[in-house]
């Protein structure tokens, strides 16, 4: 039985202007006490799958499945395996932190629940706010009880939808070794995120959407190693030139380039002589998520290279 079963997804919105597609024949498993990303840049459909898992959306057409149980058909036994964590920081500001988990609990019809809320509490380094109310908490804080929520119950399905977005350092270290730890103990895990670095740190298969369609679908060291480009980095303190610009990842003073061979690197550090500059801190490194990432987002068709 697969923890999450997407099957031939397809998601129209209807406006005045015409329709919207979503989501476009969108198929793919998740297995048991997998770690499993979905990526893909704004306006890709993930909100769209996301919702349609929660049941909070309807699929046009298709069938999603949550360990066995139909999402629309058998919708409570659905809901029962899911935990969500939404991007959207939702909470009632009239309870503390402690009583959002009891009432949360009391959704699922479970009592006595004490022990596992503190121990949550702990572990999302809330403790001394269980008696805060939900309005006094800062948006970090306010995050970590939304992930309470979601496993409040003990689902065997977490779902986190950008989780870490706008937090500090510090929430995301907690969080994650939380995940990764209930991850080890059996739980599926399901990520969206733009942190790419979180991804490959994390997860070990990785579904990619572009335009509402499945554009790669692999093992995350299947995925990296598809490319079979290099990456030559660099710093610098100039205006990179234009044969240059067009290629490279820029961000600030750090420079990074694709290159396929050592003729592609000379000739990339012969243009920047040629113009004057001189690179700082240079290296060649292996590609990471982000550099296959922006590959396949940047490539018209679907790359059997990057399909399962």
């Amino acid at each position: 039985m697969k923890a999450i079963s997407f099957q031939s997804i397809t998601k129209q919105y209807d406006s005045p202007k015409g329709s919207v597609r979503a989501l476009s024949n969108v198929s793919f498993d998740i297995e048991p006490g997998e770690f499993f990303g979905l990526l893909g840049p704004n306006g890709a459909g993930k909100t769209s799958l996301i919702s349609i898992l929660a049941g909070l959306s309807a699929a046009s057409d298709g069938r999603v499945t949550v360990h066995g149980h139909d999402v629309q058909k058998d919708f409570a036994q659905a809901r029962r395996t899911l935990g969500i964590v939404p991007q959207e920081l939702v909470f009632d500001p009239f309870f503390s932190v402690r009583e959002t988990l009891r009432i949360q609990s009391g959704y699922f019809g479970i009592r006595q629940n004490d022990d596992w809320i503190d121990e949550l509490l702990h572990n999302l380094g809330l403790t001394d706010k269980a008696g805060a109310n939900m309005r006094q908490l800062s948006g970090g804080m306010k995050r970590r009880v939304l992930v309470a929520q979601a496993l409040v119950h003990r689902p065997p399905v977490i779902v986190l939808d950008e989780p870490t977005a706008g937090v500090d350092v510090e929430l995301r270290q907690t969080l994650w070794q939380f995940v990764a730890r209930l991850n080890k103990q059996g739980h599926t895990v399901l990520l969206t995120t733009h942190y790419l670095e979180e991804a490959e740190a994390l997860c070990s298969r990785v579904a990619m959407l572009k335009q509402g369609k499945v554009v790669a679908l692999q093992r995350m060291s299947e995925l990296l190693g598809a490319s079979t480009s290099n990456v030559l980095k660099f710093k610098i303190d100039a205006i990179l030139p234009e044969i240059l610009a067009a290629k490279a990842r820029v961000t600030g003073r750090i420079v990074q380039l694709p290159a396929s061979n050592a003729a592609e690197i000379e000739s990339y550090l012969t243009v920047l002589r040629e113009a004057g500059l001189y690179p700082e801190d240079v290296e060649i490194r292996r590609p990471d998520l982000e550099d296959v990432f922006l590959e396949v987002m940047a490539r018209g068709d679907v790359p059997q290279e990057f399909v399962a």
